[in-house]
């Protein structure tokens, strides 16, 4: 096993209580993991971790087909870097079954905890894996396990308010 320990990575795209829905077809648990381009000892770690998985694979991969990316060049539906992806790398992890998701203390969270969120600070467990079938050669990551570690500033626009699109009303209103 080829497992690697993501310390204060923020978190994008978690589907990780529910498995991804992609254009109506159900997928896999998965999240993306965001590791700032400032922090090259672990960009180092999983670099050398990536190239021994390869080599005992003995399978020659393209280098675009690796699942840590370069955050600067990951694009959305209009072309513009994805949100939070700016000088980081981001590496793409799944898994059939449910990781293991729990809070600092180590106590398990559930998705009505509201603690994990597109934004937020994790520490993280992967490895890596080489994929050599029909659909392709590739390096994957599983996803074994997130662990919140701290706020952050949420992906996405969030919540809208609209109480004040409401009027208030009595009992003697219709319903």
């Amino acid at each position: 096993m080829s497992k690697a320990h993501l310390k204060n990575v923020r978190l994008s795209f978690p589907s990780i209580f529910q498995k991804a829905v992609y254009e109506g077809v159900e997928g896999k648990y998965e999240a993306t993991f965001l590791i700032s381009k400032k922090d090259t000892e672990i960009k180092k770690i999983l670099d050398d971790l990536i190239k021994k998985v390869i080599s005992e694979s003995k399978v020659k991969i393209p280098s675009d087909k690796v699942c840590l990316k370069d955050g600067d060049e990951r694009f959305g539906k209009d072309g513009e870097v994805y949100d939070g992806y700016e000088d980081h790398w981001s590496l793409k992890a799944s898994n059939e079954k449910r990781p293991t998701v729990i809070n600092r203390d180590k106590s398990p969270l559930t998705e009505e905890d509201e603690v994990i969120y597109a934004g937020c600070y994790v520490n993280a467990v992967i490895d890596f894996w080489v994929q050599n079938n029909s659909y392709g050669r590739r390096l994957n990551a599983n996803l074994y396990g997130v662990q919140f570690l701290k706020d952050g500033e949420a992906f996405g626009i969030g919540p809208v308010d609209v109480i004040n699109d409401f009027d208030e009303l009595d009992e003697n209103d219709d319903l």
